[in-house]
């Protein structure tokens, strides 16, 4: 049986700026991964080196018959330093939004996904001027946004806060402790909601896109006994970043895996031989966990999938996945629920914050010569936007 997806649907796969750019030597995660070397975290280094190779990323979707392009902005490239912004930095992600136009692809542009300037200060987002800092940062790039329908400002922001608390620990002595499932800082989270609140006020007044952020979907389960403690870190994790997104033009749902809450709180992925490169468990159908909880937060917000995708090296395995990610997403979207596009993460098998071994891509990438090699899936997805159907 063919289903098909509404009219208009976008057909995408996304890349993040410090993950494919390459020598991103200005931000926090450069930083981070000089500092953290002696445990274990990789380098970034000349990373996929698209930042000079966009446009041959761009036709390969083009070419392979998506319609959509997701990709962000590098601040620490805008603004490298405090208040002293770069108009060649600027000229060339217009040339990526250019590129992005001439091929067909409609761009969703993220602001800021997950990296800073390094004079972002350790205080980051609970300095006093963290938000006004931002907003300066998302002025200026509305002077080159012409053109661009989808703007997220923040990707995943209960991440980042979960990031900024570790550091946070870290920097009041703290020791890390790889077994714990960290929850986003409450603090943190409330000001990336008033820099998200700000954000989204500017885009608006200076563009004609829509505008919304990404949230990172666990699609928790509650184990028996423990819907009170479920509906507690669903609230931590979740929910208070799905609540600020009220008014929103849509709201992006980014899921990967599923899993359990249990009365003392989130349960770890058990080893499995079906585990992801991440460690994860293979769950297509968390997909449509995640949508159903998004609609039923955010009843009168249109949904774009901003990432789904699986860590393997198996490219059969990631067809399969996404097969049946997508039967669950059209399952939702019969449900009634306004879904108006899905982006695959990740366009490239690119750098994941710290490791090169999970590799998420339709493309391989060989990092000594940067040759791209699309794979099945590539072929396999555009098939799919080309009929927009399954």
């Amino acid at each position: 049986m063919t289903r098909k997806f509404p009219n208009d649907f976008l057909w995408g796969a996304a890349t993040a700026a410090h993950q494919v750019e390459g020598n991103n030597i200005n931000s926090d995660a450069w930083k981070f991964e000089h500092d953290a070397a002696d445990y274990g975290v990789e380098f970034s280094g000349d990373a996929l080196d698209s930042y000079h190779r966009y446009e041959e990323d761009m036709q390969l979707l083009a070419d392979a018959g998506f319609n959509t392009y997701r990709f962000s902005i590098e601040w620490a490239r805008v603004e490298p330093s405090r208040g002293k912004f770069s108009r060649a930095e600027l000229a060339h992600y217009r040339r990526m939004i250019d590129t992005c136009l001439s091929l067909g692809l409609k761009p969703v542009v993220t602001l800021h996904h997950f990296t800073h300037p390094l004079w972002f200060d350790t205080e980051r987002w609970l300095a006093e001027d963290a938000v006004d800092l931002f907003a300066r940062y998302v002025e200026q790039v509305c002077t080159i946004l012409d053109g661009v329908e989808w703007v997220c400002t923040i990707n995943e922001p209960n991440v980042v806060a979960i990031n900024h608390g570790i550091q946070l620990s870290l920097a009041a002595g703290e020791p890390y402790d790889p077994n714990r499932s960290y929850l986003p800082n409450p603090a943190v989270g409330q000001a990336l909601i008033a820099a998200h609140r700000v954000a989204a006020k500017i885009v608006r007044s200076r563009t004609t896109a829509k505008v919304g952020w990404t949230v990172a979907n666990q699609a928790f389960t509650a184990a028996p006994g423990a819907q009170d403690k479920h509906a507690e870190i669903q609230h931590i994790f979740e929910d208070m970043y799905l609540e600020a997104a009220r008014g929103d033009d849509f709201i992006g749902v980014q899921s990967y895996t599923s899993q359990p809450i249990d009365a003392n709180g989130i349960v770890r992925h058990p080893e499995h031989q079906d585990n992801t490169i991440m460690g994860w468990a293979y769950r297509p159908d968390a997909l449509g966990i995640a949508l159903r909880h998004t609609r039923e937060m955010l009843p009168d917000t249109p949904i774009v999938v901003t990432e789904n995708g699986i860590a393997t090296a198996d490219d059969e395995r990631r067809i399969a996945y996404t097969t049946e990610a997508l039967g669950h997403l059209q399952d939702v979207i019969e449900e009634g629920a306004d879904i108006r596009g899905y982006i695959h993460w990740s366009l490239l098998d690119n750098f994941e914050w710290g490791r090169w071994a999970p590799t998420f891509g339709l493309v391989s990438v060989n990092r000594e010569t940067f040759e791209r090699t699309p794979k099945p899936s590539l072929a396999f997805l555009g098939s799919v936007a080309k009929a927009n159907a399954i």
